[in-house]
């Protein structure tokens, strides 16, 4: 799972102490959790993004969804920057035929 903080660049440009303090805290209270109650693994952090490993596909689309939805239910952590939600960029799994 690849995921994206929406409108990032324009949040720092307005808040960059607040914004970083709210990914923190995003990452932590929400994200990270989410990751590991879907038994994902995070491969790499890029400043807003992330690149998640997940055994299944179908583990990657149910913590993204998730995600989404808590983002979406009013996370109240959310609001002060308007960070409003994760983007999901796209999801894939890669397997070998051979392991089919």
């Amino acid at each position: 799972m690849c995921a994206d903080v929406v409108g990032y660049s324009r949040l720092m440009g307005l808040d960059e102490e607040g914004t970083l303090a709210t990914l923190r805290a995003v990452r932590h209270d929400l994200v990270d959790p989410k990751i590991a109650e879907h038994g994902g693994r995070i491969v790499r952090t890029m400043g807003d993004g992330l690149l998640v490993e997940f055994n299944s596909v179908v583990d990657a689309v149910r913590c993204a969804i998730a995600i989404q939805r808590e983002c979406r239910s009013g996370v109240p952590m959310l609001r002060p920057t308007g960070v409003s939600s994760f983007a999901l960029l796209s999801t894939w799994a890669m397997w070998s035929p051979t392991a089919i």
